[in-house]
């Protein structure tokens, strides 16, 4: 950062209705994997804090549930989690899809968004999804339904193939204001690791049974032991003379929980066939998060 500029510092929170690629472009925006992803609506549960460090300052990206009109007691909840960030964000990002058109949750969210446009950015996620990336319908409802939003911060994105995330976090960082950084710069989130690994279970078990279950389970992690081994010489350095990379090994048991007894044979599958896959693929995942060693017991309750 030049000398005659100083750091800028914000939360970010992340607003939109199911499945608009809140979680996808928070990922592509941190660069890791901060939030999971599945196509069942409403997968986040839970305010996901990713962590952006750039020259200009850090930015701290909170995902939210999406929002969905619903009567149902579990989605006031997680309705209320995402009015809590726009309340207490410095900045806010929408999100909208561009592959669908705008409905009952987009009203809703614009409404609920329109007294805060002043420190809004928007998001038209989606554009490898139509033809010639065209936003049209996506830009006119944001004119009509937040009139206050300028033009200027208005971004088509992909998220997939992350593409406009330069100029979306220019916009942000142009809004942010002047402050120290809330993280040290090596953090690209500030979750608990027996958090990320019971999410990371989790998205495995929604993207394999959402048919059967689509939102009627969790994951528990019942116990977690970390143990340190030799750590071993940086491999590349060309004098030898790196230093050691920390080794360990992290042992954990974890239980998916269903609702009731007769759906503890759909997790676990024919002859643990599906248990074994939720796991194997959960330790892929796990394996590309951390640098130890994993090894995870899985089983139903």
């Amino acid at each position: 950062m030049s000398k005659d500029k100083s750091p800028k510092a914000a939360f970010v929170a992340v607003i939109g209705r199911p499945s608009v690629g809140k979680s996808t472009l928070v990922n592509g925006i941190c660069g890791e994997k901060v939030s999971i992803v599945s196509a069942v609506p409403q997968t986040t549960r839970n305010a996901i804090r990713g962590i952006v460090n750039r020259e200009q300052g850090q930015l701290v990206f909170i995902d939210t549930p999406g929002r969905y009109k619903s009567a149902k007691k579990t989605n006031k909840k997680l309705l209320d989690i995402s009015a809590g960030a726009i309340e207490d964000a410095d900045l806010i990002l929408y999100v909208l899809d561009a592959s669908r058109a705008a409905g009952a949750e987009d009203e809703e969210t614009a409404a609920l968004l329109a007294p805060h446009a002043h420190r809004a950015v928007a998001a038209i996620n989606k554009i490898d999804m139509v033809e010639n990336a065209a936003c049209d319908p996506a830009l006119e409802f944001l004119s009509r339904s937040l009139p206050a939003l300028p033009s200027v911060r208005i971004f088509p994105v992909s998220a997939k193939k992350n593409e406009g995330i330069d100029a979306l976090l220019a916009a942000l960082y142009d809004l942010a204001p002047e402050g120290e950084p809330f993280y040290g710069a090596d953090y690209y989130t500030d979750q608990e690791v027996d958090f990320r690994i019971a999410e990371i279970i989790r998205e495995q078990a929604i993207n394999r049974l959402r048919q059967e279950l689509p939102h009627a389970l969790r994951v528990e992690i019942a116990d977690a032991q970390f143990t340190e081994t030799a750590p071993s010489a940086q491999e590349g350095a060309p004098d030898g003379n790196a230093p050691d990379v920390p080794e360990g090994k992290l042992w954990v048991r974890a239980f998916i929980v269903v609702e009731r007894e007769s759906q503890k044979g759909i997790v676990v599958g024919k002859g643990g066939a599906m248990i074994k896959a939720i796991r194997l693929a959960a330790l892929k995942e796990l394996r590309k998060i951390f640098d130890w060693q994993i090894e995870l017991d899985l089983r139903v309750k």
